[in-house]
């Protein structure tokens, strides 16, 4: 197969989607790697990386496009990309279909095959390709959330782990899962006062188990929350249900109960947001303040640890990404369940309900594409 690399045009988006090792293993397969000039550059990998490892560099965008049977990416192609994108052409990505109807819609239009990392799924239930990427913004909320606490930034000027004789600030999150749990350890190594917040007394049972005694569990519903928001210095929203939007568990209205200079971080705002009022923010723009409220609300955090990133990320791509390459993506679904789930738009067709849904458009089962 051949496989194209694309270097991401998303602002401050340097990660890149596959590693020069990750290309070898293409390589020795017998698989061609077409890697856009300087692709890799924000990573910390040189064009001879990859062409020490087997690639062949492709000077533009339009060319990678114009070559690759399957384009591998970290973000979602933006609308400059749109019309690069060919019938047939296999896009292997993070796409988060549900909080963009025109990306939805465009893909729809391209007649190509979208398959979401976000959506493919263990029969654990866990999701493989979104674990790494969560485990560094669940860290990265903690390290951003208490940098936009200190007063030149806005916030309340607040330590976070405090100081002998002045307690720590206060940290709610909301949701333990990979986000959160991340984020709550994150926060209590720094010395901070945790609650973490989840509607999974299974999940909360672990966490009670496992995590150090200044983090504490609780049951989340909407009364516990809009009492726990009054006293709290910084809020991770940290909410996924996979290949949907996710819930608003703190509205508008509950801002006013906050303390001015509170910072939010909404991890899931690339998936909706679960703050009513997050939208998404770049890395040079990362903050904007509503009732007096800090709101961080970068949507590709990761981009800016992109070495780390990178790496994590192809770990978890690769094994998924060579069965597509071997196998061709329709036998490689439908062999590997996991795959299959991640297939979200085939030939102008929504195959994943929690997008059909998010937008009010038709919906056609996986299977009868396979």
């Amino acid at each position: 197969m051949i496989i194209g690399v694309p270097k991401e045009i998303k602002s401050n988006e340097n990660r890149v989607a596959l590693t020069p090792a990750g290309t070898l293993e293409f390589s020795k397969r017998g698989h061609k790697v077409y890697v856009q000039h300087t692709a890799g550059d924000g990573s910390g990998f040189s064009d001879s990386d990859y062409v020490d490892a087997g690639a062949q560099i492709l000077p533009t965008i339009e060319d990678v496009y114009a070559a690759a049977e399957m384009i591998i990416k970290v973000k979602e192609p933006i609308e400059s990309e749109y019309k690069l994108i060919k019938p047939n052409q296999l896009l292997f990505t993070y796409f988060h279909f549900a909080s963009y109807e025109p990306l939805t819609k465009a893909m729809i239009s391209s007649d190509s095959i979208c398959l979401a990392y976000e959506t493919v799924e263990s029969a654990d239930r866990s999701l493989p390709l979104l674990i790494p990427m969560s485990e560094v913004a669940g860290r990265m909320a903690i390290q951003q959330g208490a940098k936009y606490l200190e007063k030149p930034q806005h916030g309340r000027g607040v330590l976070l782990g405090g100081v002998p004789g002045v307690p720590p600030a206060k940290v709610l999150v909301l949701g333990g899962g990979i986000v959160g749990t991340q984020a709550a350890k994150m926060a209590a190594g720094l010395g901070a006062q945790v609650t973490i917040l989840d509607v999974n007394l299974k999940r909360l049972r672990y966490l009670s188990d496992v995590m150090p005694a200044n983090v504490t569990t609780m049951y989340s519903n909407e009364l516990t929350i809009r009492r726990l928001v009054k006293n709290h210095d910084l809020i991770v929203g940290a909410v996924l249900i996979p290949g949907a939007k996710a819930p608003n568990l703190i509205t508008r209205e509950m801002l006013k109960d906050m303390r001015p200079g509170t910072v939010i971080v909404d991890v899931a705002v690339d998936q909706g947001g679960c703050i009513e009022t997050c939208r998404p923010t770049t890395h040079d723009n990362p903050t904007y303040i509503i009732d007096d409220v800090v709101h961080y609300c970068v949507a590709n955090m990761p981009g800016a640890v992109p070495y780390t990133s990178t790496i994590a990320l192809t770990n978890a791509t690769l094994p998924y990404a060579i069965q597509l390459a071997e196998k061709g993506w329709q036998k490689a679904c439908r062999e590997n369940a996991e795959l299959k789930l991640g297939l979200n738009i085939v030939h102008g067709k929504i195959v994943y309900k929690g997008v059909a849904d998010a937008f009010n458009l038709p919906y056609q089962d996986v299977s009868t594409i396979l």
